[in-house]
């Protein structure tokens, strides 16, 4: 008896997740409540865990996209798994129904070899493997076998090719091959090429009606047939291949083939077209040798990966901001002088007492949820035809994580003092980079502050996180001489940026929401006087 693992249900805006990856493989036994696979959403990573004991069946490939609710794999009881491969490999009788064909017959143990290609009148499928995890489809080059033909256990029957590397199909027992697709056809992965039917030609067959062809197809050189290094492919481009060496007018005996038995792939033709060009240059006139100098002589190679669902959301969600809102950028910088002053002696008897780091993340915040109590346009945002202004500051603070640029929200930072603001941020960002954040814990921001300046960024244009109106973006600091009261001083200088919709937030309110952060920060007694 099995039991269907289905992908639940992970919050109420989510409707498919990725298959990240097995914890388990197809065919493992796994206890109840044990990991078998990782899934991943626009928003979070988590687990899936057996149900209960037995053997796993996958259902799904790494990287396949489901919907909530969809099939994953099944568990079945470790009796039924066990006994079905018995099953098939030891049947009672042989095709004629005279004698056990049974590895382990006393009568006969030759008669485990023998009856091999016969399985009782049954057919398998053979289907497109998973080539690779950015691979979803293949190309069905060419049939290496035809239709009808007997084939032998782990026989190469068919050629296939992706957009990275050309493959052999082999067969996954002996018999009849019965093919289900054509030359050219685009295959997905998990898509059914043939079938193998029943008990096929004897092994001593198979040989002699593979020989012939290898021989018509090696240049010149019958004798190589037999020889499991030298086929008929090597020097054959494929469709792709072909098309392309044809279009640079490169002879493909001149391209030596990286695919299987030699076979020269889209990638070989691709990096082949220049060559005859290159090989002419020296002949014709030596003085034009440095002409091909220019030439890559290392490996050139692109490398695919299918984006991650939080990649695609963050990607969609981007574009639909800069399409949706009115966004406009306003600039100042500020004198870190006064913080770095007060960290620099506070910062021990701060980290001594409240066991966290003193940051400028948490002068940054503070300052921000000052700022909006003044200005709350800026703390709001659209809802249809509605502005909704919210009289509470939950704050997003931009993280880098190792899937990608993740935003955390620091609830009711508005009533917290600055020790409570680190102890928040040292959690969150700790959860960010295990890929342990919660979707709670990510949505329902109402101002987001962002800092470029870890990485070096001297001045940037955030990008609005929607739904919200607004984004601080802090940058790095760097010594600049400054004016001060008539004086030239040298001064550690931030420059700051805030993004704003335009449609809800005027310019006088933007700049002097942005002038208010620069004024706390520049004097911070005044975030512990509230002034």
């Amino acid at each position: 008896m099995s039991l269907e693992i289905k992908v639940p249900p992970v919050g109420e805006s989510i409707t498919e997740v990725t298959l990240a990856s097995w914890k388990k493989k197809d065919g493992d036994h796994v206890e109840m409540d044990e990991v078998i696979a990782e899934l991943e959403s626009d928003k979070a990573t988590f687990e899936l865990t057996a149900e209960k004991a037995g053997t796993l069946k996958t259902a799904a490939a790494e990287g396949d996209t489901l919907a909530i609710g969809a099939v994953v794999a099944t568990i079945e009881e470790g009796g039924a798994a066990a006994a079905a491969p018995a099953a098939e490999s030891a049947p009672a009788t042989t095709a004629d129904g005279n004698k056990p064909a049974t590895a382990d017959s006393p009568e006969n143990p030759a008669n485990a070899y023998a009856p091999a290609p016969q399985a009782g009148g049954e057919a398998i499928e053979i289907k497109v493997p998973p080539v690779g995890e950015s691979i979803t489809e293949v190309t069905l080059s060419r049939w290496i076998k035809k239709d009808g033909e007997a084939v032998e256990m782990d026989e190469a029957i068919a050629e296939l090719e992706s957009d990275k590397a050309t493959f052999e199909l082999t067969a996954e027992k002996a018999g009849t091959l019965k093919t289900l697709a054509n030359e050219g056809d685009t295959l997905a992965i998990g898509a059914v090429v043939c079938k193998i039917e029943g008990a096929g030609a004897s092994a001593a067959a198979a040989p002699a009606q593979v020989t012939p062809a290898v021989a018509d197809k090696v240049n010149e050189s019958p004798q190589a047939a037999p020889s499991k290094g030298t086929t008929y492919a090597s020097g054959t481009p494929s469709p792709a291949a072909a098309k392309i060496l044809a279009e640079k007018g490169v002879d493909p005996a001149s391209v030596n083939g990286s695919g299987v038995d030699g076979r020269i792939t889209k990638g070989d033709a691709l990096g082949a077209q220049n060559k005859p060009a290159a090989a002419a240059t020296p002949a014709a006139k030596p003085a034009a040798a440095p002409a091909a100098a220019p030439q890559a002589q290392g490996p050139r190679s692109d490398r695919r990966e299918k984006m991650s669902s939080l990649r695609k959301t963050v990607a969609k969600r981007l574009v639909a901001v800069k399409n949706e809102t009115a966004m406009l950028t306003t600039f100042n910088e500020v004198d870190m002088s006064p913080i770095m002053e007060l960290r620099g002696k506070y910062k021990d008897k701060f980290k001594e007492k409240h066991g966290v780091g003193l940051g400028f993340m948490s002068f940054f915040t503070k300052a921000v949820t000052e700022a909006l109590k003044e200005w709350p346009a800026v703390n709001a945002r659209i809802e249809g035809e509605e502005i909704v202004y919210s009289n509470f500051a939950d704050i997003s603070i931009a993280v880098s994580a190792p899937k990608g640029l993740v935003v955390p929200v620091i609830r009711n930072a508005d009533a917290m003092s600055l020790a409570e603001i680190e102890k928040a941020i040292v959690v969150l960002a700790g959860k960010a980079r295990e890929n342990k954040l919660t979707i709670d814990e990510m949505t329902g921001g109402t101002f987001t502050i962002t800092n470029g300046g870890v990485f070096g960024s001297m001045m940037s244009t955030p990008i609005i996180n929607a739904p919200q109106s607004a984004i601080l973006g802090m940058h790095n600091i760097v010594e600049r001489p400054v004016a001060v009261n008539g004086q030239v001083v040298i001064r550690p200088m931030m420059y700051l940026a805030l993004s704003y919709d335009h449609r809800i937030i005027d310019g006088r309110e933007s700049v002097s929401f942005l002038v208010r952060v620069k004024q706390l920060l520049e004097d911070p007694a005044r975030l512990l006087l509230g002034v």
